[in-house]
């Protein structure tokens, strides 16, 4: 049986790194893309341009407040997976996701809120080589989407 995916993108500012998640998700087979907080929304021209068309077949919803969409996959049995860098969190290299599993990102900048870190079932990481200790949200989730899917 081929693994669910669902990708839950919180607060993101970005409108291009909005639709690159539309674009990534149509790659790796995304079931749907929820977007919280205040990140921001189709119909916009810079999130059409970025997702080259995805945001129109990519089936997406709004909902202002996150814990409620964690509570609610989680009663339908989806995995939460938060994509951040904390001491808690497991190197996405030796992630076993469950089959139906919910990637969650956070602000470009702060991360996904500590809040948010306690309602999921894991942390994941992806390792840092470099001076920077982290990497464009955008790109963050598609190397881990690529992870999901592939393992």
């Amino acid at each position: 049986m081929e693994r669910k995916i669902i990708l839950l993108a919180h607060n993101i500012r970005s409108l291009w790194n909005v639709g690159a998640f539309f674009r990534t998700a149509d790659a790796f087979g995304v079931e749907k893309i929820y977007l919280t907080g205040y990140t921001g929304l189709p119909p916009r021209r810079e999130i059409s341009k970025t997702a080259l068309g995805a945001d129109e077949w990519i089936p997406w919803e709004h909902q202002d407040e996150p814990k409620n969409v964690i509570a609610h996959l989680k009663s339908e049995g989806w995995q939460i997976a938060a994509l951040e860098r904390t001491e808690q969190a497991t190197n996405i290299a030796s992630f076993s996701p469950a089959e139906k599993v919910c990637l969650l990102v956070g602000h470009e900048v702060t991360g996904v809120p500590q809040e948010l870190l306690d309602a999921c079932d894991v942390q994941i990481e992806i390792p840092m080589h470099g001076k920077k200790e982290s990497l464009n949200v955008s790109v963050a989730a598609g190397i881990a989407l690529y992870r999901l899917r592939e393992c």
